[in-house]
C-alpha cells in the first residue's frame, strides 16, 4: 500500500436526504483521511446537491472512499478531479485591524490580490477575495505581518472543464 499522501479532490453528486452528509464523511473517517474543506450546495434541480470534498491521503485509499460512497443509496456519482481538468475557487473574508500608518499598505495588497473592502472603520476592515487556494494563501500571508482578526474561506469549489461531468 502506498504512504504517499497528497491532496485530491472530489466531486459528489447526492440526493438531498438526511444523513447523507455523515454517511459520507464516515468513509473518510474509516479510511484515515482528513477532509480539509467540505463544501455542500443545492444543484441545478432542487432535489438533489453538489459536494464537494478537499481530503490528504493515499491513491489506495482514496479509491475504496470512492467505490464506498457510490454504492450508498444516497450518492448518485462520486469522481475524483485533477487541477489540471476543473474550475477551482475559493472564497474568503478577512477582517484586518488597520491603524492610520498601515491603512494604505493593507489596500495596496487587498487590490494587487483583487480583494474588495466590504466593511470599512477607522479600527478594521473586511476584505473579499476570491481565486486559488494558493492566491489567497498568498494574500493572508502578506497580511500576518498586521493584525489578523478573523478570518473565514469556504473551501474549494470545482467545476470539471469543457464536456466533462463535475
Amino acid at each position: 500500500m502506498s504512504k504517499d499522501i497528497r491532496t485530491h479532490n472530489l466531486s459528489i453528486f447526492v440526493a438531498n436526504r438526511p444523513g447523507a452528509l455523515v454517511r459520507i464523511a464516515q468513509a473518510f473517517s474509516r479510511r484515515g483521511f482528513n477532509i480539509e474543506s467540505l463544501v455542500v450546495s443545492p444543484g441545478a434541480r432542487g432535489d438533489f446537491s453538489r459536494m464537494t470534498i478537499t481530503a490528504k491521503g493515499n491513491q489506495e485509499g482514496l479509491e475504496q472512499i470512492i467505490k464506498q460512497c457510490t454504492k450508498l443509496v444516497d450518492v448518485m456519482a462520486c469522481r475524483e478531479h485533477s487541477d489540471e481538468e476543473v474550475v477551482a475557487r475559493e472564497l474568503a473574508l478577512v477582517k484586518v485591524a488597520i491603524d492610520p500608518e498601515h491603512r494604505e499598505l493593507v489596500l495596496q495588497i487587498a487590490d494587487h490580490f483583487h480583494a474588495k473592502t466590504v466593511d470599512f472603520n477607522e479600527n478594521s476592515l473586511v476584505l473579499e477575495a476570491t481565486g486559488s487556494s494558493e492566491k489567497l494563501d498568498a494574500m493572508v500571508n502578506l497580511l500576518r505581518k498586521y493584525k489578523i482578526i478573523e478570518l473565514v474561506r469556504t473551501g474549494k469549489v470545482i467545476m470539471a472543464r469543457g464536456d466533462r461531468q463535475t
